[in-house]
């Protein structure tokens, strides 16, 4: 098995005095893409937002145990928060491009990251929206509200802006559950090609889109990590007879 990217040893997570993760350890790999599967209220968007520090912006919360990404600790004091960021980019799982033009919406991280050259900025977008396979549809309208996009377009647009700031690693929550079949079936495609030049973990309801696009599946029931390990594995043969029953649809 290659050199894991992140490595999470006994993270647990209060909001308040609520224990809402439970001691969680695993290993994510490079260049895989990683679910995370598990009944509503789990813990699992929770857990992803450890993994870049979203978490910090709620009030009272506490977290204890480590997160090692390229064998620095991301809670450790020193650590920058705005450059961790830059590193995981994320995308939710309703699109939310801002109210400016295509353009604008993919070149505002590289602008704010202090990139001004209007040529640089140009092959970044290009790039951007390349990588995120909506180039062709948008190219020839660049300069209109992205607004004014489909729901599915809308979200590619957001993994575009996600792109641009040029992230290492890149947490997708239930990125497609908003869209319908022929979207969805765009943003699996997608996530299949972006994981030769990034480290993707998605959170999905959806058990066929995780066996689908995945190669470790992670799965969390009442902020526990029941099970971890190679998707085909965990939707054929689990270990835990609770992953057996959550999969084969006994409750969730």
């Amino acid at each position: 098995m290659k050199e894991a990217k992140i490595k999470i040893r006994n993270v647990s997570f209060y909001y308040g005095t609520k224990l809402a993760l439970n001691t969680v350890s695993l290993d994510i790999y490079a260049n895989q893409v990683t679910a995370f599967i598990g009944p509503s209220g789990c813990g699992k968007s929770t857990f992803l937002r450890t993994l870049n520090r979203m978490n910090d912006l709620i009030p009272n919360v506490k977290i204890t145990g480590e997160i090692i990404i390229d064998d620095v600790n991301i809670y450790d004091r020193q650590i920058d928060v705005v450059n961790l960021r830059k590193k995981i980019g994320m995308v939710f799982q309703k699109s939310n491009p801002f109210a400016k033009s295509i353009y604008e919406n993919v070149a505002y991280g590289p602008k704010i990251n202090g990139i001004h050259n209007k040529k640089v900025l140009e092959e970044i977008v290009e790039t951007s929206l390349k990588r995120a396979a909506i180039w062709d549809e948008v190219k020839d309208r660049l300069h209109d509200s992205a607004l004014g996009l489909s729901g599915g377009q809308q979200q590619r647009l957001c993994i575009a802006r996600t792109l641009a700031v040029n992230p290492e690693i890149i947490l997708m929550d239930e990125p497609a559950s908003a869209l319908d079949p022929i979207s969805t079936s765009k943003i699996e495609e997608l996530i299949f090609q972006l994981k030769e030049l990034y480290t993707i973990i998605i959170v999905t309801h959806n058990m066929q889109q995780a066996a689908r696009v995945s190669e470790m599946t992670a799965f969390f029931y009442i902020g526990e990590l029941i099970e971890y390990g190679k998707t085909k594995k965990i939707f054929t043969n689990p270990e835990k007879k609770q992953t057996e029953d959550y999969i084969t649809g006994r409750f969730g």
